[in-house]
């Protein structure tokens, strides 16, 4: 699927099985710059968060990379002191193999909460994984990033800065627990364009905060969520901050990298069929359209609602009105695509029908109007099947 998509210059991946997961099924991935790179990152807000994300968090301080590894299949969330021991042997197992500081290796990990990792495995694996580096290798490290995903997922833009071509690659894996607030999900994006830190910690920040922070799943935020982003100036340009001439050029190529993951998540929704845009504008504020839309998406009616293509706008008025939003139900409409359904806080005479047809599409967008302000929000999510039931049975 990925065969034609190369690393940034400087990088090299590698995914390969080394038997935490059963059947020989990818479980472990390395992503490695030759030189030193400046990195930016972003982290579950959750509370209750695992092992490698506070080492993550410890790392990011020193602000430069020469490589991320991680596993999937086990969390090494809630797993005490002896989790967080394993997190920080995986950054010194990657040290000793590529030859820099603990404190640029970055840890993530992925998959079940409350078993412990099993180390023996993990510490051969980096090694193996050293060794088969590659630039071409992004179906491989793709793969390895899954857990209940159905596909790998890659984005690859490239752009002109500083009368170069620059390229930035950026790989996710996520398809349930995803509510980021930063979700099982992971997402490592790289870069042979110049960044300073500072610079690109910002831009990073309001990347995700237009891209992952806009999806939902299933409501549930989880332990481990990470996007870090390395950029190692392997083109040679000036490095660029927010008053460079290219800066634009490049948040947007970021910005773009994001959105594509971002999206990517939300079409392999856990058994989903169904990818929903609920679009409200209207509020008193940003915020609060935010909470109005999020409502209507984390709706277990609504989503079963679009599962079983029943156009039930009720739910829809049920789930704007319990938000935190302000909201004057003899204001409101409702439009499924083009097609209204709730004009005034009441039912149009449109005919079911046409409701159906719409909720029967793939592809659709409900559409909000609180006519109390200027505040809009934007948030995808999907539906909700029998099949995302028996995924998460086990």
């Amino acid at each position: 699927m990925y065969s034609n998509i190369h690393m940034p210059k400087g990088f090299k991946c590698a995914g390969i099985s080394v038997g935490i997961k059963s059947d020989g099924v990818k479980d472990m991935a390395l992503i490695l710059s030759a030189e030193p790179a400046a990195v930016a990152g972003v982290f579950t807000t959750n509370q209750v968060c695992a092992a490698p994300v506070k080492i993550c968090r410890e790392h990011l301080k020193h602000g430069v990379a020469r490589a991320i590894v991680m596993n999937s299949g086990i969390a090494n969330a809630c797993t005490g002191s002896a989790g967080m021991v394993a997190a920080r042997d995986m950054a010194v197992e990657t040290a000793k193999g590529i030859g820099c500081e603990p404190q640029e290796v970055f840890v993530c990990s992925t998959g079940r909460i409350g078993p412990q990792l099993p180390l023996d495995k993990i510490v051969q694996g980096i090694e193996t994984l050293i060794d088969a580096a590659d630039a071409e290798r992004v179906q491989e490290t793709a793969e390895a990033m899954m857990t209940t995903d159905t596909r790998p997922k890659v984005s690859s833009v490239e752009v002109q800065i500083g009368g170069e071509t620059v390229r930035i690659v950026g790989f996710a894996k996520g398809a349930g627990m995803i509510e980021p607030k930063m979700a099982t999900m992971l997402s490592f994006i790289t870069t042979d364009v110049a960044v300073e830190q500072k610079a690109f910690q910002a831009a990073l920040k309001k990347a995700v905060d237009l891209s992952f922070n806009r999806i939902t799943i299933d409501g549930d935020q989880s332990t481990n969520d990470t996007v870090l982003a390395l950029a190692n100036g392997a083109t040679g340009n000036q490095a660029l901050n927010e008053i460079s001439d290219d800066w634009g050029l490049f948040v947007e190529a970021l910005e773009k990298v994001c959105h594509e993951l971002a999206m990517m998540i939300v079409h392999d929704g856990e058994g989903a069929d169904k990818f929903v845009t609920v679009n409200v504008v209207g509020a008193r504020s940003d915020a609060e359209a935010d909470l109005a839309a999020r409502s209507v998406a984390n709706s277990l009616l609504n989503k079963t609602a679009w599962a079983g293509e029943y156009p039930n706008w009720g739910r829809v008025m049920d789930s704007v009105g319990y938000s935190q939003a302000k909201v004057d139900e003899n204001r409101v409409s409702i439009h499924y695509d083009d097609v209204q359904a709730v004009v005034n806080g009441m039912r149009t005479d449109v005919a079911q029908e046409e409701l159906i047809k719409v909720v029967s599409q793939s592809d659709f967008a409900i559409n909000i109007n609180l006519y109390l302000g200027e505040g809009k929000a934007t948030v995808y999510t999907c539906n909700c099947t029998e099949e995302y039931v028996r995924i998460n049975v086990e």
